[in-house]
């Protein structure tokens, strides 16, 4: 298949659903084979079938991102296959509970950590060799306005969301003078099962799809991209 990724490979996590999905099935039209990683056999299938259907492919890989271990698994086995991975979209995340946070479970705050950093971190650290084996390796990772707003209620979001920030942009200096370019995105508000959850009284239909976001994703995921360690607000 031919275009702007024809031939590279692509690893997008959260990839069964919402922003995950729609830039895998963006990113297979361009000719990327795709490594989608979600939790979510089902979801994971229908996006293969749709990605197929337009001449992509794919290989799926049921993960639960808290298996920290199955992630350096991840590393080895794209290693063993290909020897490099040119394109990263670090894109699962959970959202946790809205909730002052003298009252968030524990439980509850410790699995957006594990989610929306811990995994990110496992995730740098063992593709890090296969992104910088590739000619033009390029992460991107998916944020949001969360991290900025300390918003009442949102810390345990907001919370995570700006470590992942702190996280990436790191990594991003550290790969300065490399070939590999680390961004961030946020996406603004989308029709996600995510934003549903946080605002359940919001007309979904008012809010653009998460299809809108996914050629600003294909082109910061491209190889002509050149940019560093940048945080890129997604406007129409």
């Amino acid at each position: 298949m031919t275009g702007r990724l024809s031939g590279r490979i692509a690893l997008i996590t959260g990839a069964s659903r919402g922003i995950g999905r729609a830039a895998a099935i963006a990113l297979a039209k361009e000719g990327a084979h795709t490594i989608l990683v979600a939790r979510t056999v089902g979801g994971l299938e229908e996006a293969d079938d749709e990605i197929r259907k337009s001449g992509g492919s794919a290989t799926l890989v049921p993960l639960d991102l808290r298996d920290f271990p199955a992630i350096d698994r991840l590393g080895a086995s794209i290693y063993e296959r290909w020897g490099r991975l040119d394109a990263f979209l670090g894109n699962a995340g959970v959202l946790g509970v809205l909730s002052p946070l003298a009252h968030v479970d524990p439980k509850v705050f410790q699995q957006a950590l594990d989610v929306n950093v811990t995994a990110n971190w496992r995730l740098i650290r063992s593709l890090d060799p296969l992104l910088r084996a590739s000619d033009a390796g390029r992460v991107l990772f998916i944020s949001s306005g969360a991290a900025r707003a300390h918003r009442a209620f949102w810390g345990c979001y907001g919370a995570t969301k700006a470590a992942l920030e702190e996280l990436a942009l790191t990594y991003a200096a550290e790969c300065a003078g490399t070939n590999v370019r680390v961004n961030v995105l946020n996406p603004g508000p989308l029709r996600t099962k995510m934003r549903a959850q946080a605002m359940p009284g919001e007309d979904p239909m008012t809010l653009r799809p998460p299809e809108a976001v996914a050629p600003l994703i294909v082109e910061l995921l491209s190889p002509a991209y050149e940019k560093n360690g940048e945080r890129v607000n997604f406007q129409d």
